[in-house]
């Protein structure tokens, strides 16, 4: 049977059908519309489900089940989400609205897992015991899977891999405290960068490919200075490499995963990024001697990691 994967964020709702081989099929998606009551968007996503069927024919009677990616800690024991900041809930029981309006299981879980959860299913861990996956974006999200399971912490929150500090009192992070590895590898952070290097070089590269409009400058245009060796860029991207790979490396020497993927809006630019990160992060490897070491790899799914990792949660909850 079919299954139903919606991935809930700050300004988009998305859902999509996966199928019993996790391959996503038809997906629909609409404004998340923020500021809005929990009781509301619970609503609004059971009709986009519904509205999703409807388009293909099909009724909630063909779905085995729903699973939702929600940005916020998820507590399953009360179908409660503790703390979804974009959101303003904490201890609203979201899960239990969601599972009072639909006719079908409901499952709930992390964002930034449920994605990785896709990519070790049917993406870059394809076929791996254990995978960590690292995302870039406007932060630095995470998520582990360990021995075939979604690593959870004794409170849900584990995975928060953009928090480790990798800078002594570095940095300003949205978390409240300093020198966090979001704070120098996210995408925000690589713009922030680059923008605080142009204000330091007029002859950069990168003010022509922005229209001299700082506001504009976002990753692809860094990577494309980069590539045409532009000086400014190409300083930008070395000390940004150099930390994510310092992060990286921290990552690997703790879990030692058999896959480390990294996705997000930044994992667009390929080996670009990838590797100068591998180079980086190879020396900082505790076991690097070893026979058997961590494969450095993108992403493979894009946006649609979250919809099928939201879809395939029943299969995460039938091994606990």
């Amino acid at each position: 049977m079919l299954r139903i994967g919606i991935d809930l964020g700050g300004t988009k709702i998305a859902a999509g059908l996966v199928d019993e081989n996790r391959v996503l099929g038809p997906s629909i998606q609409e404004p998340t519309g923020l500021p809005r009551p929990a009781g509301e968007l619970a609503e609004a996503i059971y009709h986009l489900a519904y509205r999703l069927l409807k388009e293909q024919g099909l009724t909630f009677q063909d779905v085995e089940s729903v699973g939702i990616g929600i940005p916020g800690t998820v507590n399953k024991e009360t179908d409660c989400i503790e703390y979804a900041n974009n959101f303003v809930f904490e201890n609203v029981p979201f899960l239990k609205m969601l599972k009072e309006l639909f006719p079908c299981p409901v499952y709930g879980e992390n964002d930034a897992k449920a994605a990785a959860w896709g990519e070790y299913l049917a993406g870059a861990g394809r076929g791996s015991r254990s995978m960590t996956a690292v995302t870039l974006g406007t932060g630095v999200g995470g998520g582990i899977i360990l021995n075939g399971k979604i690593l959870e912490g004794h409170n849900g929150a584990a995975g928060e891999l953009g928090h480790m500090v990798i800078h002594q009192n570095g940095r300003p992070c949205t978390c409240g405290r300093r020198g966090c590895l979001e704070a120098y590898a996210s995408a925000t952070a690589l713009v922030s960068r680059a923008k605080e290097a142009m204000e330091h070089c007029e002859t950069s590269m990168l003010w022509n490919l922005c229209g001299r409009n700082l506001s504009e400058v976002n990753g692809r245009i860094i990577f494309e200075a980069s590539k045409k060796g532009d000086p400014t860029a190409c300083e930008v991207l070395d000390s940004f490499t150099e930390d994510l790979s310092d992060g990286i490396a921290n990552i690997i020497n703790i879990l030692q995963p058999e896959v480390l993927c990294i996705g997000g809006g930044l994992s667009g630019a390929g080996e670009a990024l990838l590797a100068p990160v591998r180079e980086k992060t190879a020396p900082k490897i505790y076991s690097r001697a070893s026979e058997k070491n961590t494969r450095i790899v993108l992403a493979e799914l894009g946006n649609g990691a979250g919809i099928i990792g939201a879809a395939c949660l029943n299969e995460q909850m039938s091994k606990n």
